[in-house]
C-alpha cells in the first residue's frame, strides 16, 4: 500500500525502516529539505503534508501530539483526507504530571475524527518509543510484542493490523476509537518511566497464555 507520513522524525523513520520494500512511502516535513534527506535513506518520495495525505492509502500522523490538529488542517482538512486510513500515533501526555492533557475527556484520536469525518481513523504505535519500533527483533521475554490498536471500520482494522505485522509485532484490536483514550493513558505510564531514565526498550507486553503458555 501507499503510506504518507506527516512528519519525518524518529517515529516515522523507525516505522519506515520496517515498511521499506513492502510499501511505497512518502515523507513530509515543514522543511522540505529535511523530508528529502530522510526520504533518500528509505528509497522514498518527499513532499509537503498535503502531498503526503494525497499520496497515501494510509496516512501516519507522526507530528508532535500538540501539532496534530494543525497539521491536518494545513494539509487541507477533511476534503484531502476523505477515504484515507489515518493512523494517530500520538500521546497527549504532560511530561510534568504524566497524565493525559486533553480537557474535554476525549482522546486525540476522537478529536481527529471530529475534524476528519470522511477519513477512517485509528490509533496504533503509541505505546512504545522509536527505539522499540526500530528493533529488528520484536521479541520481549520470549514473547512476540503485542501491539494494541483501535479503529472503527473494517478497512482501517485490516490496514493497521497488516502494518503492525509488518513491523514484526502481533496486532490486537482493543475496540473502536472510544478506547483510544485508554491507550493514551497506558502510554503515559511508559513515558513516565522512560523520562525517569529507564531503558528505551521499556514496554508493556500483553501476556496471552493461549498463544504461549506461561508454564
Amino acid at each position: 500500500m501507499k503510506i504518507g507520513f506527516i512528519g519525518s522524525g524518529s517515529m516515522a523513520r523507525a516505522l519506515a525502516g520496517k515498511w521499506q520494500g513492502k510499501h511505497d512511502l512518502l515523507f513530509s516535513a515543514r522543511d522540505l529539505g529535511k523530508a528529502a534527506l530522510v526520504a533518500a535513506d528509505y528509497g522514498a518520495q518527499a513532499g509537503n503534508a498535503r502531498q503526503a495525505a494525497e499520496f497515501g492509502d494510509v496516512v501516519v500522523l507522526a507530528t508532535r501530539w500538540d501539532d496534530a490538529l494543525d497539521a491536518v488542517a494545513q494539509a487541507g482538512g477533511d476534503a484531502v483526507f476523505a477515504g484515507k486510513v489515518v493512523i494517530d500515533i500520538n500521546n497527549p501526555v504532560s511530561t510534568e504530571t504524566f497524565v493525559t492533557t486533553r480537557e474535554d475527556g476525549r482522546s486525540l484520536t476522537q478529536a481527529l475524527e471530529a475534524v476528519l469525518p470522511s477519513a477512517e481513523i485509528g490509533k496504533a504505535f503509541n505505546m512504545a518509543q522509536a527505539a522499540v519500533w526500530a528493533n529488528p527483533d520484536m521479541t520481549y521475554d520470549g514473547r512476540r510484542m503485542v501491539t494494541f490498536f483501535t479503529a472503527e471500520t473494517e478497512r482501517a482494522t485490516e490496514a493497521i493490523a497488516e502494518l503492525i505485522r509488518d513491523v514484526g509485532a502481533e496486532p490486537l484490536k482493543l475496540g473502536g476509537n472510544a478506547h483510544a483514550y485508554q491507550l493514551e493513558a497506558a502510554a503515559a505510564i511508559v513515558i513516565k518511566f522512560l523520562l525517569a531514565g529507564r531503558d528505551p526498550q521499556t514496554i508493556f507486553n500483553f501476556i496471552q497464555p493461549e498463544v504461549k503458555p506461561v508454564r
